[in-house]
């Protein structure tokens, strides 16, 4: 493989992406859970924000998973995902303010980790993974707000 990236630096990258692609599971089945329980005068706005935003976790876990693929390393397996992410779940449902403080919290694991493999891929000349990491953050940073401005 000639990328123009040597084998070492794609597989650092690669395994940054990994940690953005597990706190983005673990975001993403968070995410879907709230959106399947949670309750109260609020529900409606709740539940469908909560849909909109794993929706767009959903479709972002592809598009990094296959940016680890065309880096040429294999993306991590789902058993990999809850044990690397930083992202815990729910041994119980909360109650709706505290899914909100939970996301944004959440929201804010994603931002911090796309930027670490931002930083990388800048470091190592991956304009590809930079953009794709540019993105990520800038999502999870507007999701992150929206919820805040549930919190009163």
């Amino acid at each position: 493989m000639d990328i123009g990236i040597s084998k070492s630096d794609r597989e650092a990258i690669a395994d940054a992406l990994s940690q953005v692609l597990a706190d983005t599971y673990a975001l993403y089945m968070k995410t879907h859970n709230y959106h399947w329980n949670v309750e109260g005068p609020q529900f409606s706005a709740y539940h469908a924000m909560f849909e909109l935003q794993y929706t767009e976790l959903w479709a972002a876990l592809d598009e990094i998973a296959e940016r680890i693929r065309s880096l040429g390393v294999y993306a991590p397996a789902v058993s990999e995902i809850y044990s690397r992410s930083g992202i815990k779940q729910d041994t119980s449902i909360p109650k709706a303010n505290e899914m909100i403080a939970n996301l944004v919290k959440d929201n804010e694991t994603v931002v911090r980790a796309a930027r670490e493999a931002l930083r990388l891929a800048g470091d190592k000349d991956d304009d590809a993974t930079a953009d794709l990491m540019t993105q990520r953050a800038a999502a999870s940073e507007k999701a992150a707000w929206m919820l805040r401005a549930h919190i009163a």
